[in-house]
């Protein structure tokens, strides 16, 4: 199906944001809500549900924290974020240096956290069942730590020389935390620990730290604005201003050279790519220019690129209930991508006598019966 996803004529994102979408994000409870925060501090909730049941449909917005609203962010939202175990929560983060909590049914703020700094990405862990804390990084080099149970920052995380521009938790350790920053360095953190900092990941494995000292520990020659896990957590994948997009084995923070060629990457600030859930070999879907280039993860293969939006994509989420996936621009505009329908096949005629050419090797069929294995 990933293989096969299409702009889809069928289905369209109710257009509500008058400025670029920098970020969007689907619950994990259902995967039928889905958040996007704007460039002008709008917040829209949509409902990804076809409740027509027309197979041509508009995915309504069912509210927004809009221009006239009194909690609403003064400048561009970075940062969306459901509460990870129910609907009735969510987080935006802001240039305005501020993180908001929001109660989905009031569209109120609960609690808001203020910063000295713009704030470039914040993140709740998927998986955490020991503790509420959102990472937040900001223009400061200290990676912050807000508990939501206290309602105050409850510690902070030094090491990064410069602002960090995405934060991340893993989804297998719930004390685990990738942080990336502007010094070029993306630094894995165990949170319970003083020192806190696991390792700095090294490009060169640690071969070429022995000439010079200062090339060392360094994840890119750039600017570090992505980071992604794999579903599993075992892998880490991270984009830079080099144009370069790495894949790390996340428990040795070794370096496993999968090359995916030149990754156009332009951001200022953090870039939101993500990766397949629930697909085997997983893809990863990165903004590139006014496209989204599809890779698969572990190969580097560029699969394809998808072509639709009218500028800068700024970030793509993953629905993988269908795996679609949708992507928001610079254009004020979310596209959905669809996996294309097979094409019927007449009764009369029998698929092995179809030339084999037309059938996608995605979607050969796979299955064994259980009687062959006995």
């Amino acid at each position: 199906r990933v293989l096969s996803l299409e702009l889809n004529k069928d289905r369209d994102v109710e257009r509500i944001h008058g400025s670029g979408i920098n970020t969007l994000d689907i619950e994990p409870v259902e995967g039928r809500y889905m958040l996007s925060g704007g460039s002008d501090g709008v917040i829209v909730l949509y409902d990804l549900e076809n409740l027509s049941r027309k197979p041509t449909y508009t995915c309504k917005a069912l509210c927004s924290v809009g221009r006239s609203h009194p909690d609403v962010h003064r400048f561009s939202v970075e940062t969306v974020q459901w509460y990870p175990h129910d609907t009735g929560m969510f987080t935006s983060s802001s240039f305005d240096k501020a993180l908001k909590i929001w109660d989905t049914n009031t569209l109120q703020p609960a609690d808001v956290f203020h910063f000295e700094g713009t704030v470039y990405s914040h993140h709740m862990s998927p998986v955490a069942t020991k503790h509420c804390l959102i990472a937040v990084g900001t223009k400061s080099p200290k990676v912050q730590l807000c508990d939501l149970k206290s309602g105050s920052c409850s510690h902070i995380l030094q090491g990064h020389r410069q602002e960090v521009l995405a934060v991340s938790w893993s989804p297998r350790h719930e004390y685990v935390l990738a942080t990336a920053s502007a010094d070029s360095r993306v630094k894995l953190w165990d949170v319970r620990r003083a020192s806190g900092c696991l390792t700095t990941l090294d490009q060169h494995n640690g071969e070429k730290s022995k000439a010079s000292s200062e090339a060392a520990n360094t994840a890119h020659n750039g600017r570090v604005n992505g980071l992604c896990y794999t579903n599993d957590g075992l892998h880490l994948l991270t984009i830079g201003t080099d144009d370069r997009m790495r894949l790390w084995n996340s428990s040795t923070g070794e370096n496993t050279l999968v090359n995916y060629g030149k990754v156009c990457n332009e951001s200022r600030k953090g870039l939101k790519f993500t990766i397949s859930c629930g697909c085997n070999p997983e893809f990863a879907f990165v903004p590139y220019g006014s496209a989204i280039a599809v890779y698969t993860v572990f190969t580097g293969e560029l699969i394809t690129m998808l072509r639709g939006h009218y500028s800068t994509v700024n970030c793509c989420v993953f629905q993988p209930n269908f795996q679609e996936l949708y992507s928001g621009s610079k254009d004020c505009n979310i596209l959905a991508w669809i996996p294309a329908l097979r094409e019927p096949v007449p009764d009369d005629i029998s698929e092995k006598s179809l030339p084999q050419q037309h059938l996608n090797p995605a979607y050969e069929d796979a299955w064994s019966s259980s009687d062959d294995e006995g």
